[in-house]
């Protein structure tokens, strides 16, 4: 069965990631974004808007659902900023940021995909039906590499996949290019698992393959090995909690 469902897009970024049935919709009109508090130091604390639906405090960012808090990834100096939805909080600055961390509770259709195929299966199957098809909706001509890798000890069985997304740049408005030019081409790193009945997808861009431009060197296995590190120690920095029994599905 192949479950098609559209997907959240926040304000100010280029991040997509679906939204799953069992998800409270945004409220029509709601501000998403969320910017650092301008002339404070990196342990100041973020004063998040009433339309926030995470939770900011100190250093920290928490999930609206309280399953994940994470060290906030971006500093106030560097332009940091933060949006989120119910489902997705992204974490951007001016220089090199750009990331997102989406939490989706599986439904009854997608638990039973997850429990019939397995973590590795399931994860190839989650990404490719509802994630990859959106990116290509909205980036035409976007593409997966052949190169995804499944992580069968990290947060019991990870899949790390690498997009390049044509137009999909955050950083785009940076780069002065000719008329004539080919839409930059972004690469991401995304890393799905499953953990406490809800599929993560944590995302980010690698920067420096749009700003450096024509001067980039890095080959393929070294633009992989970047992500991968970047968003292994990511994961490895958030802390989760399960839910209440009465949240679960």
């Amino acid at each position: 069965m192949k479950f098609r469902v559209p997907l959240l897009l926040l304000a100010a970024s280029l991040c997509l990631l679906p939204r799953l049935p069992a998800q409270t919709a945004l409220q029509p009109g709601a501000d998403t974004t969320t910017a650092l508090q301008p002339g404070s130091d990196a342990t100041t604390a973020l004063a998040p808007p009433p339309q926030i639906y995470g939770k900011v405090e100190g250093d920290y960012y928490t999930s609206p659902t309280g399953i994940y808090k994470v060290r906030i990834p971006v500093l106030p100096q560097l332009g940091g900023s933060i949006s989120d939805t119910p489902n997705v909080a992204t974490f951007d600055d001016d220089f090199s940021t750009h990331i997102s961390i989406g939490a989706f509770l599986l439904s009854r259709e997608l638990k039973w995909e997850y429990d019939t195929r397995g973590a590795k299966d399931f994860l190839v199957y989650f990404f490719t039906s509802l994630v990859m098809p959106d990116f290509v909706a909205r980036f035409p001509g976007s593409k997966m590499e052949d190169n995804a890798a499944f992580l069968p000890k990290f947060q019991d069985g990870s899949l790390l996949i690498f997009t390049l997304l044509p137009g999909g740049s955050f950083f785009a408005q940076r780069v002065t290019l000719g008329s004539a030019a080919e839409p930059l081409v972004a690469k991401r790193g995304n890393l799905c698992f499953v953990k406490y009945n809800c599929v993560f997808v944590v995302s980010t861009e690698l920067a420096e393959r749009v700003l450096e431009h024509s001067t980039y060197q890095k080959t393929i296995e070294e633009e992989n090995t970047t992500l991968r590190q970047r968003l292994l120690d990511l994961v490895g920095k958030m802390q989760f909690t399960q839910p209440p029994p009465e949240t679960k599905n």
